[in-house]
């Protein structure tokens, strides 16, 4: 199973770009397009999400597009004012390659640990799902209409609203809210589970202390209607 970036409401032109995490932040993958239909279609789908990329690390992977210095440095700067930084450009053209490298560009990206993306894709049972390589920073609100998988931690303050589940493989300290559409048998998990607040469709947790010795958790609504968190066999 794959875990990428979706919306239910994607507009035609967003096709031309699919975005996914790694492990230094995000990779978008653009397919055999003209540049500017590519450039207009990643610009879109960053509008349509600001939240969610606010603050992030943007890999490309432009296949054998040929791109010249004006090209990049008019991306680059689009990306900057929507506070985006792309710090690589992945190509099979010496052209583009050579241009990366002039502006300073990575041309090599690490790809996401095995081991990571078969464990989390082992909890979520859906073929879909949003997938956050990054901590998510205090302020940052991202609400998503299905799961929600992070790879990193939610700091205090952040807030993660998801319809569906919302797997966390970090520390949990800001809110966040599963089912939140009312779906009763959605859960939370993390690593380190010590969250501000806890919500699972109406049921809301009061907050949860730091533990001296994490463990990872599982927050459910139990069969007594009550939202309550038990251990988490991640093995």
């Amino acid at each position: 199973m794959e875990l990428v970036l979706v919306n239910d409401f994607m507009e035609p032109t967003t096709s031309l770009v699919q975005i996914k995490g790694i492990r230094d932040g995000l990779l978008a993958t653009f397919s055999d397009a003209p540049w500017e239909d590519q450039r207009a279609a990643l610009l879109t789908q960053i509008d349509e999400r600001p939240s969610f990329f606010q603050g992030a690390r943007l890999a490309m992977d432009v296949g054998p597009q040929i791109l010249k210095v004006n090209d990049l440095v008019d991306l680059r700067d689009h990306l900057s004012e929507r506070n985006v930084v792309l710090w690589a450009v992945v190509s099979e053209s010496p052209t583009t390659e050579q241009t990366s490298q002039l502006l300073g560009l990575a041309t090599r990206i690490s790809k996401p640990r095995p081991e990571e993306q078969r464990q989390i894709a082992d909890t979520i049972t859906d073929d879909t799902a949003l997938f956050i390589n990054k901590t998510v920073r205090s302020g940052t609100r991202i609400e998503f209409p299905g799961h929600i998988v992070i790879v990193g931690d939610v700091n205090p303050g952040a807030e993660i609203v998801a319809e569906g589940n919302v797997i966390v493989w970090g520390r949990v300290r800001g809110m966040i809210h599963a089912g939140a559409k009312g779906d009763r048998s959605a859960f939370i998990c993390a690593l380190d589970l010590s969250a501000n607040q806890l919500r699972i469709a109406d049921e809301v947790s009061a907050s949860l202390k730091p533990q001296k010795e994490p463990q990872p958790e599982i927050a459910s609504i139990n069969s007594e209607g009550h939202l309550q968190a038990e251990l988490w066999q991640t093995g």
